[in-house]
């Protein structure tokens, strides 16, 4: 079984081709130009550098959220559109779980952080252990109030994603010796993990068909926003 993993929930776009136990390819970039043009270039040199192709593929795992509302709906696009066309199923990857999925068994609980905006962090929490469990999450909050949650844990926690880089000394103000940090290469999701994920999430029965898949968005969109208000009683 080949999995393509598909990542553009973050300013990076990935993706990956893998298959039990290895990562057949994978590219990653961080540029100027949006998704919509460098993923489906990314995808078609993917797929000839594993030697899988397209129709080698068994299933197509995207990143679903949260993150940023553009980029989810073009993974999504182009994952639905390419597993449509193949006659593919898709699973949707946790944008936050493909963060944290790399340091399982760390030694430390581990909390993906992504810029919110508006002075937030979507987040999760997960155990420390080999096998990744959520304990908390996924969620849009403070970062002081994630502190405040973090806190409770008996042990260090280490974070990542690009919400380390707008809140790191909140973390290490409120947590002292206890917040550690990933690596720089572990701030962004990477097309690898969401493949992996992908693959578990096809061999456990959880692929669904390009119509049920839907975007993890946490909290509505600017437009939702302003449309509620512009439409709630008395406004």
């Amino acid at each position: 079984m080949f999995v393509l993993g598909i990542e553009s929930a973050t300013p990076v776009a990935a993706v990956a081709v893998a298959g039990k136990g290895v990562i057949l390819a994978e590219r990653m970039v961080f540029n100027q130009r949006t998704h919509s043009v460098n993923l489906l270039p990314m995808i078609k040199s993917a797929l000839e550098e594993s030697g899988v192709g397209k129709h080698g593929l068994s299933g197509i795992a995207v990143s679903g959220g949260p993150g940023s509302f553009t980029g989810l709906r073009i993974g999504m696009i182009t994952a639905k559109s390419l597993a449509q066309v193949l006659g593919l199923q898709v699973a949707g990857i946790s944008t936050l779980a493909s963060l944290a999925y790399p340091l399982a068994g760390c030694g430390s609980f581990i909390c993906p952080v992504l810029n919110a905006r508006k002075n937030e962090v979507y987040t999760s929490v997960y155990d420390h252990k080999d096998v990744l469990t959520c304990l908390a999450g996924p969620m849009a909050v403070h970062p002081e109030k994630l502190v405040d949650i973090l806190l409770k844990l008996d042990g260090p926690v280490i974070f990542a994603g690009d919400g380390v880089s707008h809140y790191a000394d909140v973390f290490k103000a409120g947590l002292g010796d206890l917040a550690r940090f990933a690596p720089a290469m572990s701030n962004f999701p990477r097309g690898a993990a969401v493949a992996e994920l992908g693959l578990a999430a096809f061999q456990e029965g959880r692929g669904m068909t390009p119509a049920d898949l839907r975007p993890e968005y946490i909290r509505p969109s600017e437009a939702e926003v302003i449309w509620l208000k512009k439409h709630s009683p008395g406004s």
